[in-house]
């Protein structure tokens, strides 16, 4: 460390980062204490999660779908699941746990081929749904029940390594070092809040008599292209490089 600095902690647990020394006689007037973050940054964060929970991707796929093949309540079970690997990895990402998985890189190689296995797994499984003439008739077994959907959309988001460098991003760029504990779970909170309405909606409003409907009549084509964007993020995440 260079001379006239001191290092200060950051807003995940065991991060630092380095400040400009001040003379002892002033340092405990000078030290920022714990604060709550503002509205404005709280709308920043709010904003770029909404932008990133909202577009179209393997989790919102995979809740639109579940609704429209099986029906609300397993819609809501999957987008449960989902919500709860949202919440693990904005916690975790909160405590730190990104920034040791970039110290770490086998820990993010090993999710990333967790991630991609599954995500070709669920585009075979679209693939072969599309080939059939008639629906799957191991469908209604296969899903079981609402816990199994809700452990489906929980393993599908719990093996995205991008979600807990999202929220370690999200968290170490938007809030200011100072914030308290407690303003970073409000931040958590709110987040969160705003994922299961955007998650459930989805499920609400796919699962309508109206979609559903369209997409029994067009069900090959929606397994056909499911099958083709679950496998095209499946090998966009295989082959990204860390």
């Amino acid at each position: 460390m260079r001379a006239g600095s001191h290092e200060r902690a950051g807003p995940f647990f065991g991060c630092t980062e380095l400040t400009t020394a001040v003379p002892v006689g002033r340092l405990a007037s000078l030290s920022p204490e714990p604060v709550m973050p503002e509205l404005s940054t709280l709308a920043i964060l709010l904003a770029a999660a909404f932008l990133s929970t909202a577009s179209p991707g393997p989790a919102t796929l995979m809740i639109a779908g579940t609704a429209m093949q099986q029906g609300r309540l397993f819609g809501l079970a999957t987008a449960s699941g989902v919500l709860t690997g949202s919440l693990i990895w904005s916690v975790a990402a909160a405590m730190g746990m990104a920034a040791l998985m970039l110290r770490h890189v086998w820990l993010l190689e090993a999710l990333r081929y967790a991630g991609a296995a599954y995500l070709l797994y669920l585009a075979w499984r679209s693939a072969r749904s599309a080939l059939r003439p008639t629906p799957d008739q191991a469908l209604p077994a296969m899903a079981g029940s609402l816990r199994k959907a809700y452990l489906r959309g929980l393993a599908l988001h719990l093996t995205n390594p991008k979600a807990i460098l999202f929220f370690g991003s999200l968290y170490a760029i938007g809030l200011p070092a100072e914030t308290s504990p407690a303003g970073l779970m409000a931040v958590i909170a709110a987040i969160g809040l705003q994922s299961f309405l955007i998650f459930h909606g989805y499920a609400l409003v796919f699962s309508t008599p109206a979609i559903a409907r369209g997409y029994a009549g067009m069900r090959r084509g929606f397994e056909a292209a499911f099958a083709m964007l679950f496998g095209y993020a499946g090998l966009k995440v295989l082959l990204a490089r860390s």
